[in-house]
């Protein structure tokens, strides 16, 4: 009874922070609301025994992706009524692209509770005492290995690429000079002077 509540209770609030999501006039709420979104949808992942989704979607999603979204919309000065006036023209096109989208989960539905595909035979066999996070781990680092250090170079790679599209020499600052500094004396940095009284010290 518990875990029917639970569902019904995680996937309620899922379906109102989306709709909150795209409902709020302030984009910093809709930010907060997809955070909100992300952390439901990872309790109903537990739910169902998929814990590294749920803390993939919350590590992931919600410490980096919706996090970066909140920044990038705190700093950045948009003009969203600007933004928002011409949106009426696209009205159509996403309704018919939902109402496909739509159709097609509907058709999934129908095609899985129609029956004929072995989806347990196709399953890799799990002990019982070893848990999904485990598993997904031996297979990642025996089977998949170096797929996933190839995954991981690239994501260096479009890190450091990142990293110097951005990187620019700026002309009207002044650099540090680590070596001068390091070269720098005391009796350079200090000096001693008795100024008179009532004057102050000339630089």
């Amino acid at each position: 009874m518990i875990q029917v509540f639970t569902f019904y209770l995680f996937a309620t609030l899922v379906i109102v922070s989306g709709v909150m999501t795209i409902a709020s006039r302030n984009p910093v709420h809709s930010v907060l609301w997809l955070i909100l979104a992300f952390f439901n949808a990872a309790g109903l992942f537990v739910l169902i025994g998929a814990e590294f989704l749920a803390f993939l979607l919350v590590i992931v999603y919600v410490g980096a992706v919706a996090v970066l979204f909140l920044f990038v919309v705190m700093m950045l000065d948009i003009d969203f009524s600007e933004l928002r006036a011409g949106i009426s023209q696209y009205w159509f096109p996403s309704v018919m692209l939902a109402l496909a989208l739509l159709a097609e989960l509907g058709a999934a539905l129908l095609a899985h509770n129609a029956g004929g595909i072995d989806i347990a035979g196709r399953t890799a066999p799990t002990p019982a005492e070893t848990s999904n996070i485990a598993a997904l781990g031996q297979l990642l680092y025996s089977r998949y290995l170096f797929i996933f250090e190839a995954a991981g170079l690239v994501l260096l790679v479009a890190m450091i690429g990142a990293i110097v599209l951005t990187h620019r020499a700026r002309k009207d600052t002044r650099p540090q000079k680590i070596s001068d500094q390091v070269r720098r004396r005391p009796q350079d940095a200090v000096v001693n002077t008795q100024p008179p009284v009532g004057q102050g010290v000339e630089l």
